[in-house]
C-alpha cells in the first residue's frame, strides 16, 4: 500500500508559478512510475508528466517547457514546478503512483489550481 499526499495548489495570476508537492509513504526508489495527471472540470483527467524509475521524464506536449517533474528521493517526495502558468492549467492535479511488481497503481486526493486571467 501507498499513500499519497498532494500539496502546493492554490490560486495564481497567469503567467505565475506554483509548485505541487507529492509525499509518499513508501520509498520513491520502490516505485517503478511516478507521475501527474489534472483533471479540469467536464473533462477527462489527463496525464501531465510522468517520471521513471531510471530518473526518464516525460511532459504532454500542452505543458512542454512550463513544467517540471522531479523526485526527492531522501523525503519520499515528488514536485511539479509549474512556471508561466495559463487559465487553462485550472485543474485538480492527481500524483499517481505505479508499481509494476507486482501490479499495483495508487492515486493521491489532488490539489486544486486555479490560474486567473
Amino acid at each position: 500500500q501507498v499513500h499519497l499526499v498532494e500539496s502546493g495548489g492554490g490560486l495564481v495570476q497567469a503567467g505565475g508559478s506554483l509548485r505541487l508537492s507529492c509525499a509518499t509513504s513508501r520509498s520513491i526508489g520502490s516505485i517503478s512510475v511516478m507521475a501527474w495527471y489534472r483533471q479540469a472540470p467536464g473533462k477527462q483527467r489527463e496525464l501531465v508528466a510522468t517520471v521513471t524509475g531510471i530518473d526518464s521524464t516525460n511532459y504532454a506536449d500542452y505543458v512542454k517547457g512550463r513544467f517540471t517533474i522531479s523526485r526527492d528521493f531522501a523525503k519520499s517526495t515528488m514536485y511539479l514546478q509549474m512556471n508561466s502558468l495559463k487559465p487553462e492549467d485550472t485543474a485538480v492535479y492527481y500524483c499517481n503512483a505505479r508499481i509494476f511488481t507486482p501490479w499495483a497503481e495508487y492515486w493521491g486526493q489532488g490539489t486544486q489550481v486555479t490560474v486567473s486571467s
